[in-house]
C-alpha cells in the first residue's frame, strides 16, 4: 500500500462503513487503523453466510471497490455454528 492508496481508502471509508452496516443481515462492521499507517484491521460479521455472499456482491459494484480494487487484501472468513 502506497500514500496514495491509504488517502483513497480515507477518502472512500466512511460511505463503506455506512453503507454496509445498513445492509440486511450485518451485524457489525468496522474499520480501524492500525499500529502501521499502512494497514487497517476489518472486523465484520454477517448473520450467515447468504448475507455475507451478498455484502460481497455489493461491493464489487461500488464506489469503494473501484477505488481500492487494486490494493492488496489478506483476509480469512470464520464462519461459527448455532
Amino acid at each position: 500500500m502506497t500514500e496514495d492508496d491509504r488517502a483513497v481508502v480515507l477518502a472512500h471509508v466512511a460511505d463503506h462503513i455506512a453503507l454496509t452496516r445498513a445492509e440486511p443481515g450485518c451485524l457489525s462492521f468496522d474499520i480501524a487503523e492500525t499500529d502501521d499507517p499502512m494497514t487497517f484491521e476489518v472486523m465484520e460479521s454477517f448473520r450467515d453466510r447468504a448475507a455475507f455472499d451478498a455484502h460481497q456482491a455489493r461491493t464489487r459494484d461500488s464506489a469503494w471497490f473501484a477505488a481500492t480494487r487494486h490494493i492488496l487484501r489478506d483476509f480469512r472468513i470464520e464462519e461459527v455454528g448455532d
